[in-house]
This record gives structure tokens, sequence and C-alpha cells, in this order.
């Protein structure tokens, strides 16, 4: 088949390489340097995986030309990115619509799988506002940094959409799995776009749940490794996704909890509120553990909050950088991946070695082996030594 990517983040490049293997693909992007970064097999994002894929003999090419991308596509996947706007309490869906638009101008007859997170009822409206395109809402569920591993091996596969267009699709991302056994779930579009929401703001209540048992802990000088670890022996808890941190952030879990709660207008709720709430607590919490401890300056080891991620989009440590400066703090930040000399307002020191002599306290999410040698200076909820 001729399958159109559009956009390529974690979601459309993982995409791309899963069906490269076996159709031909092409990525349509806006960016000229990732556009050929791409066509030079070599990726703009960290993932092991997408790397490894791209060195090999694929049927795949990117382009910055739409007329190109869409010309002879079967299906075309949209991945771009939708951001949460806080004065609107909505995602900015603007990109997806301006790709909805330039298809029903062309008369596209492809069928068209948006795989952006959207609010709940977004894809009935668009199918209302252009009924001559076959729009398919299909939610992703991955990792930053192991985005195509999640691809090969999903936990399952959900097409919004219950015709045979929906068996179509769902039977096309099965065929380009690895995993033997996968559930394809098809259900209404409105549904699968609840799915979404609703995954990611469970993931993010646990998250805030054992940070929160963490806290306790702390301020109370109880062991909280020994009592996590107690706690997840039970099967119905479980030992995974456990390990506490400095909050939930990365690209998904706050923009989708806050859309989760937008779309709970006119409906009780207080879990999910509490949900949003809890992340801002614990981001007060280990600030002011931090400020207890009176340092001139507080080096932040890494934006980037898990091993395995380029990514520091909403990361927790900022709202912590942000408190921490507003107490007089200097704060100084490691962060490989930037390259500019300052990030909002705070200096970037790139050589580890000053980095260390600089700070007196280390904030570090997760504990690595670049930091064994100051571990005295370090405070981090690591207890697990995981993502």
């Amino acid at each position: 088949m001729n399958i159109t990517i559009v956009g390529t983040g974690y979601v459309g490049l993982s995409n791309a390489m899963l069906f490269a293997q076996q159709h031909q693909v092409i990525a349509l992007d806006i960016d000229p340097a990732r556009v050929d970064l791409l066509n030079h097999k070599t990726s703009p994002i960290h993932d092991t995986e997408i790397s490894q894929y791209l060195q090999k003999e694929i049927n795949f090419q990117a382009t910055l030309d739409s007329t190109v991308a869409y010309a002879n596509a079967e299906v075309i996947i949209i991945a771009t990115p939708t951001n949460y706007d806080e004065q609107t309490n909505y995602f900015d869906t603007s990109s997806i619509e301006q790709v909805l638009s330039d298809l029903s101008n062309q008369s596209s007859q492809a069928i068209i799988v948006i795989k952006s997170t959207i609010p709940v009822g977004f894809t009935q409206k668009m199918q209302l506002q252009y009924p001559s395109l076959k729009i398919v809402f299909s939610p992703e569920f991955l990792r930053e940094g192991k985005a195509l591993l999640d691809n090969l091996y999903p936990s399952r596969i959900v097409v919004g959409d219950t015709s045979e267009i929906g068996q179509k699709i769902g039977a096309l991302f099965k065929a380009g799995s690895l995993k033997e056994d996968v559930d394809v779930l098809l259900m209404d579009a409105t549904e699968a776009e609840a799915v979404k929401l609703f995954s990611n703001t469970y993931l993010a209540m646990r998250v805030a749940y054992f940070n929160e048992l963490d806290t306790y802990c702390a301020s109370r000088g109880l062991n909280s490794k020994d009592i996590i670890s107690a706690v997840g022996k039970d099967p119905r808890i479980g030992t995974h996704y456990n390990n506490p941190s400095f909050g939930y952030g990365g690209y998904c879990l706050p923009k989708d909890t806050k859309q989760l709660l937008a779309n709970y207008q006119d409906v009780p709720q207080t879990l999910i509120s509490a949900i949003i709430q809890s992340n801002t607590t614990r981001k007060d919490f280990i600030a002011e553990q931090i400020v207890k401890k009176a340092p001139e300056t507080v080096g932040i080891y890494r934006l980037v909050m898990k091993a395995g991620s380029d990514n520091f989009r909403q990361s927790a440590i900022q709202g912590i950088m942000k408190r921490l400066k507003a107490k007089g703090i200097r704060v100084v930040v490691y962060e490989p991946v930037l390259q500019e000399s300052s990030f909002f307002g705070s200096d970037v020191v790139n050589d580890l070695v000053e980095f260390k002599q600089q700070s007196d306290i280390i904030i570090a999410n997760r504990i690595v082996s670049d930091l064994d040698d100051v571990l005295e200076k370090v405070f981090t909820r690591d207890l697990f030594g995981d993502n």
C-alpha cells in the first residue's frame, strides 16, 4: 500500500517505520532539517529502534511537498502535535484541521487515520464537517524513546470505527506488529478518543498515588521503599510504575489529564481534579524540601526526566525550578541536548565537572552513574532505579 504519515515526531516516525517494512511510506513534515535528516537515514529523535530501522532497506522517504505526499496515498496517518491550550481548555487541533481541509480540497479518497491525541467528540465533528472524507481515530499508546518498540509489540490496537474501514485499519496495524497475539478493539470514534484520555489519566493517577505515598513517608521519616514494595506485592496493585518522582510530566500526561477534566463539563467528578492538583502539590513539597537545605546554587541534572528520552517538554523539574528561583536560589542546568547557554533564565553548564563544582545540591529525578562521585550532593526520590 501507499501510506503517508503527516508529522515526524515520536508517533509519526514510529508508525512510518512500522509500515515501511511492508509498504511504500512517505513522511510529510514542515521542518526542512528533519526531512533532510530522515532522507539521510538519521532519526531526529532519540529512539533506538527507529534509528535501527532507518538503516534497513525500507520503502521510506520524507518530503516537504504535500502534493507529492498525498498524490497516491491510500492511507494517510495524521500524527501532528496537539498541544493543550490553557486559555481555551482544549487541545490545539489546528494542525489536524488544516490537513483535513487540504485533503477535502483535493477530494482525497484515502482512509485518514488520526493518531494525534484529540478531545472527545472531535472525530465526529470533523466527519460532519468533511462528509466526503473517510476519517478514523486510532489512539496511540507509546513511551517516549520506545515508540517503535511499543508499536511492534502493542498492548492493544484500538480503532474508532466499526465498519469495514475500521477492520481494514485494525488488520493493517496488526500485520505490522511482531506480537503474535494482540487484541484489535473496534468501537465508535468518540469511545476510542475517551480510551486514550482515560488511559493516560489512569497512569497519571498511579504516578500521583505513589508520589503522595512517598511524600507521607518523607514527612514522617518512614522507609518509602519498603512500604511501596510491600504494597505492590498485592497482585491487584503490582510492582510496576511505582517509582516515586518529582511529578508526572512529558508530552502526554499533563495535557491529557487536563483535557479529560475539560471534557467533564456538567459531569460530576472529584478524582480527575485531584490527580491534577496532586501533581502541583508534589512539586511544592519537593521544592520545600530543597529550600530547607538552604543551598546557594541548585544544579538540575537533566531536564529530561527519564532514560532513553530526549524530550523535556512539560517535565516536572521545570515547575520545581520556578519555585526555587522564586525563593532567590540560583539554578544551573546540565542538559546535553540543549545548545543554548541558558534555559528560562538559568545558566546551562554542560561541562559535567564544572556543573558538579558549582552545585551545592544536585537534583536528579533518576540516579545515574554520572553522579556516583557526588552522591552526597544529590537530592532524588528514585527508589528503584527505573523510569
